[in-house]
């Protein structure tokens, strides 16, 4: 019999796309929307951007009940014969829909079928087979499949990092507890299963990549000797053992159901490239709260690591969102990592999917590393001096010699195609000389992986410079390369190769290296995403550490031990950040999953004016009460004297009758008027209180801001749960919809050569060190003939700032050829938060 869980919402957004239009293309913003800000250079350190292959897919979610629907439903009990039968049920439900559209012309055959968290499916869909998918009254989204990519940096010489000061171990402690008895899926790429030191955790895999696979990490089917490394690196984080120096994971206890959701695919290039996909990922959710597939999800894992990351995706109501929240109605919580884009913000923010969903527990990354390699810089051109001075170096092993050269940068050209043999290309002439020998090479961004290094340096490259300033020893490679990296800002990159495009010679020196101590210690990663998910909730919601943490490498060296190394970025906070939740489930049984969450957040340790706390099991586990959410998005204000406000529910997790009193707390404006109804209750063990909290806001800040302030909840004879809040101050006014141009404006109907709408949807303005996203909650298109509408073309929700591109192939929404004659397509943008709509036009004829 299942344990009683809160009731959740699993409805998501819905996205309808007609037969006369068609998708051909989208992405993150174009280049002109592209600020180039501090953590650039992050965007490829950790986990180069791969082009994925994603060949038409689409998730389609379904209004038809799931298992967990059905759970939630029944107020959280359920057999183990009921939930069979409810997950036989749904997957009837869904072959009804799917048969229903063939009969339509819609023939379906599903890439991967979700039955568990929610109902639906994914597949390939042309534009025919889309316009019918989005007009049936059972689809509630379609969405589009989108990359998802590993989080993290990988580098290794363990026993330096140790003797030197450069290396952290995972310090996330439960004094007693170490995770014994509670399962954690890793969703990832294939682990290294033979490895020492995560062997004894690892349970027999699942591999959505490769059903029937044991979830082993796979080298690269072209280059051998480049394995996946990621799902290796999280695993050892988690739950490594008996490893060098005394080294050991968060939860050593815990077991390990790795499960394959990245890895080697093919992408645009030809070649191949480390990613998951978003459907995927959703199946790797699916198989999390019912491993062996029975239907029956009380074998469900307590927690679901998510060890990759949907850039700048924190949308709170699509598929992954759902998810999410299925996973948690069937008690598994799912950590996520906030992202590798750097800060973001002051209102939405940089942080990637699925942490922006409400269910999931985002981490972001602190360095928390005492010592750091440094050494001194003198970078010219010509006679101007670019930097000088003591810089951070991001190798991991600092270099014992100085180093004089000439730089040269890579041209775009240049690039690591990852999967073909050699590497790089252009890096020997035709006679086999080196190219780079003995140069600083200055890399092409996007291509700053510790295989690009590994490359170039092999190619006699006597230091590296990328474009970005990273935390010193941040980045290194799977060997002892003994050259300094260095991480360059944005403008001085640009100058650089400026002055070298008009002959400037360029040179570069550094003195001898070494570690000193570490003057941003305990203070946020600068790669780290952060910033309000696109419903206006604070996230991440824990930090933890996140550069330079020990862990597993996958493979062996030259003598045949096995292999250890560092990794840095927000992928190994969410490590540590689940290892913590193993240990609290040990510790605190009794929690469910929604319970596991709101006790780590409500217990994070804040320090100085961070808003987001550290993580910290000890105190999670002593909780009494907790706040559903844990964290609260009073809504958005658009005028002065405006009220917002949300209600939320405060739960006695103790054994023990509570008295608490609920008082408004601070804020970081005094203007605001904070108010919360009852302002004092009585709850037994297991009850729960609603709480309507309300905001008064008399005078606007500039926009965008996120105004923010904490409840203070007192607990008689115990401690005082701080519940944060969050209000948005969105943009109004700008333009949302910009260079919408028809590739032809007088064309013949044709369902092979549409005419080609490009525009630009969406903003990212704000500083280039900290860009300010304003995603669409809603684009529509549609269209009118002499002033009269003739119906929509298009409604795509949950939209990422970017450039888009769709076929207008001069069919109508009933999917018949248009006469000849003049028409319009007007153009409409919602943003996400509310606000005003802006609208544009678009003429054209039919001959």
């Amino acid at each position: 019999m299942r344990r009683l869980r809160s009731r959740t919402c699993l409805t998501v957004a819905t996205t309808l796309l007609a037969v006369g239009l068609v998708l051909l293309g989208g992405g993150a913003a174009a280049a002109a929307d592209e600020p180039a800000r501090d953590a650039a250079g992050w965007e490829s350190l950790l986990g180069d951007r791969p082009s994925p292959q994603l060949g038409g897919r689409w998730i389609v979610v379904l209004h038809r009940p799931s298992l967990a629907t059905r759970v939630a439903a029944a107020g959280g009990f359920a057999t183990e014969g009921e939930e069979r039968a409810w997950t036989t049920g749904a997957h009837r439900a869904q072959r009804e829909v799917i048969e229903r559209l063939a009969l339509r012309g819609a023939l379906i055959e599903p890439e991967y079928a979700y039955y568990r968290v929610f109902n639906g499916f994914s597949a390939p869909l042309d534009a025919r087979t889309l316009g019918i998918v989005v007009k049936d009254p059972d689809v509630e989204g379609v969405y589009p499949v989108r990359a998802a990519i590993p989080a993290a940096v990988d580098a290794v010489a363990i026993e330096q990092l140790f003797a030197r000061g450069g290396g952290r171990r995972a310090d996330v402690r439960l004094p007693g507890f170490s995770g014994a008895g509670v399962t954690v899926a890793l969703l990832d790429t294939g682990v290294d299963r033979t490895h020492p030191y995560i062997r004894r955790a690892l349970l027999p895999g699942l591999d959505v990549l490769d059903p029937g696979g044991d979830a082993s990490a796979r080298q690269n089917p072209t280059a051998p000797e480049r394995p996946e490394r990621h799902g290796t690196e999280m695993a050892g984080l988690l739950a490594g053992s008996a490893g060098p120096a005394g080294l050991e994971g968060v939860a050593p206890g815990a077991s390990v159901l790795p499960i394959r959701i990245a890895g080697w695919q093919p992408d645009t290039s030809g070649g191949v490239a480390i990613y998951g996909r978003t459907d995927q990922l959703l199946a790797g959710i699916e198989l999390a709260v019912d491993p062996n597939e029975d239907g029956d999800a009380h074998d469900a894992v307590r927690v679901s690591l998510v060890g990759v990351v949907e850039p700048f995706a924190a949308f709170t109501d699509g598929p992954l969102a759902a998810a999410a929240a299925g996973a948690s109605v069937l008690d598994s919580l799912v950590v996520a990592p906030a992202g590798n884009d750097g800060p973001a913000g002051p209102a939405y923010g940089s942080i990637g999917g699925p942490g922006g969903a409400p269910a999931a527990l985002t981490a972001g990354a602190l360095d928390t590393r005492s010592r750091s390699p440094t050494g001194h810089v003198l970078l010219l051109a010509g006679l101007r001096v670019l930097v000088s001075g003591n810089q951070p170096l991001g190798g991991v092993v600092s270099p014992g010699i100085s180093v004089a050269a000439p730089v040269m940068a890579l041209p775009r050209s240049v690039q690591a195609v990852v999967g073909a043999p050699g590497g790089f290309t252009r890096l020997f002439d035709s006679n086999g000389y080196s190219r780079v020998g003995g140069a600083a090479v200055l890399l092409p961004r996007g291509t700053s992986s510790p295989e690009a290094v590994r490359e170039v340096v092999a190619a006699g490259a006597t230091a590296v410079l990328v474009d970005g300033e990273l935390p010193a020893g941040s980045l290194g490679t799977d060997g002892a390369v003994e050259v300094p990296i260095l991480g360059l800002a944005a403008d001085v990159a640009e100058t650089l190769r400026a002055a070298l495009r008009r002959a400037v010679p360029v040179s570069f020196a550094v003195g001898a290296a070494a570690f000193d101590v570490n003057a941003g210690r305990n203070g946020q990663a600068p790669f780290s995403s952060e910033g309000l998910a696109f419903n206006g909730a604070q996230k991440p919601e824990v930090n933890a550490a996140g550069i330079g943490l020990a862990t597993s490498d996958p493979g062996r060296n030259e003598d045949g031990a096995a292999r250890y190394g560092t990794i840095s970025g927000t992928s190994a906070a969410a490590a540590l950040t689940a290892g913590a939740a193993a240990l609290l489930a040990q510790a605190r049984p009794d929690l469910d999953a929604a319970g596991l969450k709101q006790s780590l957040v409500a217990t994070a340790r804040r320090s100085g004016g961070s808003t987001v706390g550290t993580v910290d099991p000890s105190a999670a586990a002593a909780t009494e009460l907790v706040s559903a959410p844990p964290t609260v998005a009073l809504g958005s204000v658009f005028a002065k004297d405006t009220e917002v406000g949300r209600v939320i529910t405060l739960r006695n997790t103790s054994r023990r009758t509570l008295f608490i009193a609920v008082g408004t707390g601070a804020s970081d404006s005094a203007d605001i008027g904070v108010d919360v109804v009852p302002r004092a209750a009585r709850l037994r063990p297991g009850e729960t209180v609603q709480v309507a909290v309300t905001a008064r806001v008399p005078l606007l800040p500039r926009a965008p801001a996120a105004l923010r302030g904490a409840l203070a909840v007192h607990v008689r004879n115990g401690t005082t749960l701080r519940i944060p809040w969050t209000i948005t101050v969105p943009v109004v006014g700008l333009d949302l919809i910009r260079n919408a141009r028809l590739s032809s404006r007088s064309f013949q109907p044709s369902d092979v050569e549409p005419a080609v709408l490009t525009l630009i949807l969406g903003r990212v303005d704000g500083r280039p060190d900290r860009p300010q996203l304003l995603p669409l909650e809603e684009a529509k298109i549609d269209l009118y003939r002499a002033g009269r509408p003739l119906g929509q073309l298009v409604l795509v929700r949950d939209t990422l700032p970017g450039r888009y591109s769709f076929g207008i192939t001069g069919r109508g929404p009933n999917g018949k050829r248009l006469p000849p004659g003049p028409y319009e397509l007007r153009i409409t943008a919602i943003p996400v938060g509310g606000g005003f709509p802006d609208e544009e036009s678009v003429p054209f004829a039919i001959e």
